[in-house]
């Protein structure tokens, strides 16, 4: 290793990175291509995200006292600060350039969006009917100059800053300056920001809401006298972390309220702007808004919260989307009769999407109605809109089952939603444990106890993945349905410490955050390169959403050393750098951006022969470990032990939408052998082949 060869990636620079391969999603002529649309959404939703905690995060860092603190790699946080806008101003250019040439190919199948200057006379007759019916009754309009205080701007969302020039009728000469006002104008969160126009000689047209309104300012402002008129389009992302009040008089539900409600306040922590806008209008926003140039300040292209085109309306075109995934059935697994008797005598793994969600519904609204069924227990993260698993439990409530939920209220940018959830399921009766003080809970467990032979027989499941039957279709996840009473006996702890928290349970099988999941996989890695050192046959095969816990990775870079090979696969943030002589010449990273969000996390260490397994919440980051109660459950069964094992190696067989991790971040393609192997197309393909195999 050279000496001054860095031994971590920026974990700010590598999450840009992850970002950029949804880019390329979008840039992807294999990609249909109102799914190009949708992942041009995703990347700006993202985006979105990041500015509102991660980029906020070192923001705070560089106001602070410790504001000359080295991160990693020797960087300050200003010069972080600089280097990400640089990097997300080179991104939206790029997103840009795709979505102009996105916009041509689907000119090319005739679907046209057009903007005001570009609608014929028939169109504007539809669209005054449509702004004057549907849109000027919701909108928000604000005549700016004369406020003694500027009006709250609400984060993320998007604005026209209007500039009006009063006609001369109006003024004096000598008083220019009074020539001008400024308005803003709220484009209307409730209305799609897509307006389908009426079909003309078999093309299809659609037209940003945005324009709709441009087009009609005459009407907004008809009160007004004036010779010009502009609108261009702005966008604010304001710090999304939450702060708590001390009042113990307020009840936690109270205070995350609250806090979700000051978020609105929070910080400004990016302006985006539309890079044609008059200098003097955007002048006056800076000003008005406090934008200052410790904040992000970019500009972009005439539209902003391109994350609305991860809802671009399909237009019956079903040639230009990706057809929908059919959920397969568990192998031997059936909806016919009780899942609770059949997962009494075999345990089963669910991979979601490929697999049915039901199944995990279906046992709940089983336990909800077996009467030796006594209770209920589980943890809740994200839900649906419009939660069947809430439904299942109220249900199960009312037939007089004592129902606990563990729901987390902090569960970022959800915490509304859960708090609407919580309230409802607190007046069905059901009990609910709003946390661990100063600990997230992300684990994703469930279990019912049901009497047998007047015992206690316990039955569950244990989750990579939210209970949400809507990511469901989307996030690939593996859930163990189980029985095992040594593992549901450990899960029942669990909850125990929920109740109970200054009490630390011992856990023989399961491996749970925050007090043992160090500790635990280093034990594991231990193991392995002790192997190694050995010249026994060693190796560790990991799937994550992300690695930048510093410690862990210091231990992989040990293993590295020591001989053992080492298989990566790191959807998002990759802080360690694979492949450095000395460092990590044994370790393979690669990620895998596909149209189904990688989400589940298996951890392997050993040959297949002898291999350990665990399925996870909790990924390789310092939070998962040291700051949230997260769950890993070992797998027992060989026949699910090797359905893992084949699973990793497919995703690693990939050589079509796999990249692969690098320090210098360039999300190059990984290529092998000429034959074309689409990881999530291949693993729907094992799991549809092992119901073909039980059936013959």
């Amino acid at each position: 290793m050279h000496i001054n060869q860095p031994k971590y990636i920026d974990r700010e620079k590598s999450w840009l990175a992850f970002n950029e391969r949804v880019l390329q999603e979008a840039a992807d002529h294999t990609v249909p291509l109102l799914d190009r649309l949708r992942f041009l959404g995703i990347f700006s939703n993202n985006l979105d995200e990041f500015f509102r905690v991660r980029y906020a995060t070192v923001r705070r860092i560089s106001l602070s006292k410790d504001n000359n603190k080295k991160l990693i790699n020797g960087l300050d946080a200003k010069t972080l600060l600089q280097d990400i806008t640089d990097i997300v101003i080179k991104l939206q250019e790029k997103s840009l350039e795709i979505l102009a040439e996105i916009e041509v190919e689907l000119e090319n199948e005739g679907i046209f969006i057009i903007n005001e200057s570009e609608a014929t006379s028939q169109q504007i007759t539809f669209i005054r009917e449509f702004f004057i019916h549907k849109v000027s009754p919701v909108l928000v309009t604000i005549i700016l100059n004369d406020l003694d205080e500027f009006p709250l701007i609400r984060d993320s969302y998007g604005y026209l800053a209007v500039k009006l020039i009063k006609s001369l009728a109006e003024t004096s000469p000598k008083s220019v300056k009074k020539r001008t006002r400024y308005a803003l104008i709220e484009i209307p969160a409730q209305i799609n920001r897509f307006v389908e126009l009426p079909s003309q000689d078999g093309k299809q047209y659609i037209m940003m809401l945005d324009d709709v309104i441009r087009i009609n300012l005459d009407y907004i402002f008809s009160i007004f006298d004036y010779e010009s008129i502009t609108a261009h389009m702005i966008k604010i992302t304001r710090d999304a972390e939450l702060d708590f009040d001390s009042d113990l008089h307020k009840s936690f539900l109270e205070k995350i309220s609250n806090s979700v409600r000051d978020r609105r306040v929070g910080e400004v922590v990016r302006f985006v702007y539309d890079s044609e806008i008059e200098q003097d209008t955007l002048n006056f926003f800076l000003d008005k808004m406090d934008i200052e140039a410790v904040d992000s300040i970019i500009p972009g292209g005439r539209y902003h919260n391109r994350r609305d085109y991860m809802n671009f309306p399909n237009l019956g075109r079903k040639d230009l989307v990706t057809g929908k995934l059919q959920p397969l059935p568990v192998s031997g697994l059936s909806f016919q009769g009780s899942l609770i008797q059949q997962i009494k005598s075999k345990d089963y793994l669910l991979h979601t999407p490929f697999q049915s969600f039901n199944y995990v519904v279906r046992f709940l609204r089983e336990a909800a109605l077996d009467p030796k069924v006594t209770s209920i227990k589980i943890t809740l993260y994200r839900l649906a809109t419009h939660s069947q698993i809430i439904s299942s439990l109220i249900n199960a409530a009312k037939n007089g089952k004592k129902v606990t939920v563990q729901i987390e209220l902090q569960a970022r940018f959800d915490e509304t939603s859960n708090i609407n959830y919580a309230e409802i399921m607190q007046a069905e009766g059901i009990k609910l444990i709003f946390g661990v003080k100063g600990l997230k809970v992300h684990s994703k467990i469930c279990v019912i106890e049901r009497i047998e032979s007047k015992k206690i027989k316990r039955y569950g499941f244990i989750s990579t993945g939210n209970f949400n039957e809507s990511t469901a279709t989307v996030y690939t996840d593996v859930t163990l349905l189980t029985s095992n009473n040594q593992i549901m006996k450990e899960v029942s702890k669990v909850f125990e410490f929920f109740d109970v928290n200054y009490k630390i349970f011992r856990y023989k099988n399961l491996i749970v955050s925050p007090h043992y999941t160090r500790s635990k996989f280093n034990k594991l890695i231990d193991k392995q390169i002790e192997k190694a050192l050995n010249d026994q046959p060693a190796m560790i095969r990991l799937k994550m959403n992300s690695l930048s816990d510093i410690k862990m990775i210091d231990k992989l870079y040990d293993a590295s050393r020591a001989g053992v090979k080492v298989h990566l696969i790191v959807r998002g943030i990759c802080c360690l750098i694979p492949g450095v002589p000395g460092l990590s010449d044994n370790i393979e990273a690669i990620s895998i951006v596909d149209n189904l969000l990688e989400h589940s996390r298996i951890y392997i260490f050993g040959t297949d022969e002898d291999a350990e397994i665990y399925i996870s919440s909790a990924d390789f980051m310092t939070r998962n470990i040291e700051e949230r109660v997260e769950v890993s459950c070992p797998i027992f069964d060989e026949d699910l032990k090797q359905e893992l094992i084949d699973t990793f190696a497919i995703y690693w067989q990939g050589n079509v939408k796999v990249r692969l991790h690098s320090e210098r971040l360039e999300n190059r393609y990984r290529r092998t052998g000429e034959d074309r192997f689409k990881a999530q197309d291949e693993l729907y393909n094992y799991f549809r082949n092992k119901i073909e195999v039980v059936l013959d």
